[in-house]
Order: structure tokens, then C-alpha cells, then sequence
């Protein structure tokens, strides 16, 4: 029996580092698994031809990855839809987010080999463009917007990763039967030493005592509030400093540790010069190896997004914060899926933007008030253990499944009605 096949489109893909890459990865090797024929198209900074160790078929185009601006994304556009010409014929295409209008791509890649197509939706654009402050043409924008909206509605499915993603497209014309809400996940390597709900908290608090003083290059006792992650645009920083500024003088066992990069990091080196702040340290991205013992040496997690930005962003940080067991402040909108988590697993907190004082008040009630911290972490634990990334898999899988069906049933309806006509 032939195996079915998916192409998957993405702009990155491990080794090359970044959130939709590693998740690909995850889900490409499940699709594998599962008995699927699976090739990945993307962009390195050499071209390459390979099988990955997960017996994912890898077609990498060549790109200078270093460059981030529109004209570098068109060009990276541009050369991974020549690439799939040359590609052999899938069942499915499944294209993602990055660069952005790969929905497009995916759609016109899908026609050219007559194959289902499903967009798997990270981000929403051109809407976010506001948002990360990227300043277009009405005429542009119009015309983006109109060949996204073609390309969601010729889609068999559009998986959005949170709920408050699915009724902005809902409201942008999307027909509600087209989507599917499948949540992202955490990384799988954090499932090496997973926290089980029913541990005792207090063995788990602090997490790894010799990896933080390496990493901290310091033995004093700190509650540390962590942030890991990318800190762009869509992230604002201003909330936290205004809470890092009024717990600075009277908590000196408060830090605020950033780990990870965007344009967010750099703004927040001045600020902290500025305004003399002792109580923020910036690291930059960690070894995946370690990655448990990083996120665990964060007492409490960090999440920011723009009030702007819900339905078009979902932070998979905060389920990185789960998987480890932290109690998680979201600074952001009330209806987010991420808020919508929080409040219902009792995870953590949610502050609006702009609410510093009230987030230095959660910060210190974290702080002061153990029983809190306990009723949090076990939340996540728990919580955690219903979010495990196979759950999201098999509902991915499900879902192509029935795509692949569909398209193989109007094959023989078609068929059928030639042969009847001759």
C-alpha cells in the first residue's frame, strides 16, 4: 500500500533555530511515525539536499538567514516556490507563517501539484504588520489581504493554535467549518525528567542548585522571575520595567532574567543603564540540552503581548511554563487563549498592560506567600500533564487524515462520473 504524502513549508527548520522550526520538527516526525511519506521545504544558509534522523526528506534552499527585512523574506518566498516546482507530488500541502503569505504560496504550490492543502497558522497576516511596526502601502496591504483571504478560503483547513485566533479569522470571512483549533506545544525534551502532578512541590522549587550557580555565576538566593524567549515588537517590555523599577530598592532578592534575543533585549539594556535598575540580568539563548534547568531556574514565568496583538499571536512560551511547572503572569488581553488558560487551569495571574504596580503586587505575592506558589505549580503539573505534545499530534494527524480522504473520495466521484458519461 503507497504511503500518503505532505509537504510541509516553513522559512526555518532545525538546526536553524527558532519556535516554528522545532515544532515542525516534532510534528514531521510524528507524521512519520505514523507511516507518512514527509519532505519539508525550507531555508538555510546553504542548500541542501537530506533525511533527517527522523527520516524527514529535508530540501533546504539557500538564503542569507542573518537578514530579516521584507526584501530578504521576498526573496525567500520567491525561492522556495521555484524549489517546489521541482519537487515531486504530494497528497497535502501544509504551509506555516514564516515568511509571512506562505498561505499564498501554499495554495498556489497545492494547485501546481493538485494536492489538499491545510495552512497551519502561527501568525496572522498581514494583520500583525501594525503591530511589529511595519509600515506598507494601503494598496499593499489591500492586496495581501485579499490573497490571504483566497488562499484560507480555497484551504481544505485552517489550524489556528488558540481560540481567540480562530474568531479573528472568523470575523475576517473565514467560514467557521474551515477551522480547527490545535494548541502548540512544549518541547518534547522537557518530558525527560517531567514533573508528575502528584510530586511534592517543595522538591522541585529552585530547581537544579549547580546549573543556576553556573548560570548565574552567583550563589546568593534569589527569586527569580524569568522571561525565555523571543522579545519583539508584539512584546512589551514597558509593564515589566515599571515592576522591575518598584521592586527594585525594597527586594533585592527580586531578579528579572531575560533569556533570548529580538529587538525587545536591546531596549531593555538601555532602560535598565538608564534607570540604574540592579534587578534585571539578559542572557542570551541557552543549549536545548539544557533547557529543563533553564526554564526551572525561573520561580515564577513571564509572558507579554500586545493588547493589539490577541488573535494574531499565541505565546508558546507560557506552555514551556506549564511543562516545567511555574506559575505564569501573562501581561496581556483578558479574552487571549493564553489568559483564557491561565484562568481556567489556575495557573497563574493575568495583568493588563500598563498595570506595572499591579505587577509587582503579583510578583511579591509569589514571593511572600508560599501556599500560592504550591497551588500554581501543581495547577501546571497538572495541566501539563492533559497538554502533552502527542495530544496535539494526534489531533494534526486526524485532521490530514481526513483531508486525504476527502480528496481521495472527490477522486472517485469524479472518476465515477466520467465513467458513467462514457
Amino acid at each position: 500500500m503507497q504511503k500518503p504524502s505532505i509537504l510541509f513549508i516553513n522559512r526555518v527548520y532545525p538546526p536553524v533555530h527558532g519556535a516554528t522550526g522545532r515544532m515542525l520538527r516534532d510534528l514531521a516526525g510524528a507524521f512519520v511515525r505514523d507511516g507518512w511519506h514527509v519532505t519539508v521545504l525550507t531555508a538555510g544558509d546553504n542548500a541542501a539536499k537530506f533525511q533527517d534522523a527522523q527520516g524527514v526528506n529535508v530540501h533546504c534552499v539557500r538564503v542569507n538567514m542573518a537578514q530579516k527585512n521584507a526584501l530578504a523574506y521576498m526573496l525567500v518566498w520567491v525561492k522556495l516556490f521555484f524549489a517546489a516546482l521541482f519537487l515531486k507530488k504530494h497528497q497535502l500541502v501544509v504551509s506555516k507563517t514564516d515568511p509571512p503569505m506562505l498561505a499564498y504560496l501554499g495554495h498556489l504550490i497545492a494547485g501546481k501539484m493538485g494536492a489538499s492543502h491545510i495552512h497551519w497558522c502561527q501568525d496572522v497576516y498581514p494583520d500583525l504588520f501594525p503591530v511589529l511596526r511595519v509600515r506598507l502601502p494601503r494598496f499593499a496591504y489591500n492586496l495581501m489581504k485579499k490573497l490571504q483571504l483566497k488562499a484560507l478560503l480555497d484551504c481544505e483547513r485552517v489550524v489556528v493554535i488558540g481560540r481567540c485566533m480562530a474568531r479573528h479569522l472568523i470575523n475576517n470571512k473565514v467560514p467557521a467549518r474551515k477551522i480547527s483549533v490545535i494548541p502548540n506545544w512544549h518541547n518534547p525534551s522537557l518530558d525527560t525528567r517531567a514533573i508528575k502532578a502528584s510530586q511534592d512541590a517543595a522538591s522541585v522549587f529552585g530547581g537544579n542548585t549547580e546549573f543556576k550557580k553556573t548560570l548565574f555565576n552567583d550563589d546568593a538566593p534569589k527569586f527569580r522571575v524569568l522571561y525565555a524567549g523571543n522579545l519583539g515588537w508584539a512584546h512589551p517590555i514597558q509593564t515589566i520595567l515599571g515592576a522591575a523599577y518598584y521592586l527594585n530598592a525594597d527586594y533585592p532578592e527580586i531578579e528579572f532574567v531575560f533569556i533570548g534575543d529580538g529587538v525587545g533585549h536591546e531596549r531593555l539594556a538601555k532602560e535598565r543603564a538608564r534607570l540604574n535598575l540592579n534587578n534585571i540580568r539578559l542572557l542570551p539563548y541557552q543549549p536545548e540540552e539544557n533547557l529543563r534547568d533553564v526554564l526551572e531556574s525561573g520561580d515564577i514565568h513571564l509572558v507579554s503581548l500586545r493588547e493589539n496583538a490577541c488573535g494574531l499571536v499565541v505565546p508558546c512560551k507560557a506552555y514551556s511554563a506549564m511543562a516545567v511547572a511555574r506559575p505564569l503572569i501573562f501581561l496581556g488581553p483578558e479574552n487571549s487563549e493564553i489568559a483564557r488558560l491561565i484562568h481556567d487551569f489556575k495557573t497563574g495571574e493575568v495583568v493588563p498592560q500598563g498595570q506595572a504596580r499591579q505587577l509587582a503586587k503579583a510578583i511579591r505575592h509569589y514571593r511572600q506567600n508560599g501556599e500560592a506558589w504550591y497551588s500554581a505549580h501543581n495547577a501546571a503539573a497538572k495541566t501539563a500533564l492533559h497538554m502533552r505534545p502527542e495530544e496535539s499530534y494526534n489531533a494534526w494527524l486526524e485532521r490530514a487524515r481526513e483531508v486525504v480522504g476527502d480528496q481521495f473520495s472527490a477522486q472517485n466521484v469524479y472518476k465515477k462520473k466520467a465513467r458513467a458519461a462514457e
